[in-house]
């Protein structure tokens, strides 16, 4: 997983070494990509953000997917 080569900073800044990409990130997003990282599954991740934020699992859901479809998008996943 490409995501696995990303350095990323606590302030939500992330590096891509491989293509010479950066993006920002909000704290929910930093803490999606720290999970994906570790290899956790995207219903790990739900229960994860519900456990951590006052969210519901529906909006944590909703969150990861559309979380993950931005990295798609970018060909980090």
């Amino acid at each position: 997983m490409k995501v696995k080569r990303l350095a990323i900073s606590e302030d939500g800044f992330i590096f891509d070494p491989t293509t010479g990409n950066s993006f920002t990130t909000n704290e929910t997003g930093l803490f999606i990509l720290q999970l994906l990282k570790e290899g956790k599954s995207p219903e790990e991740i739900v229960r994860e953000l519900v456990n951590q934020y006052d969210v519901d699992e529906q909006e944590a859901e909703r969150d990861v997917l559309d979380f993950m479809e931005k990295l798609r998008r970018y060909k980090l996943l």
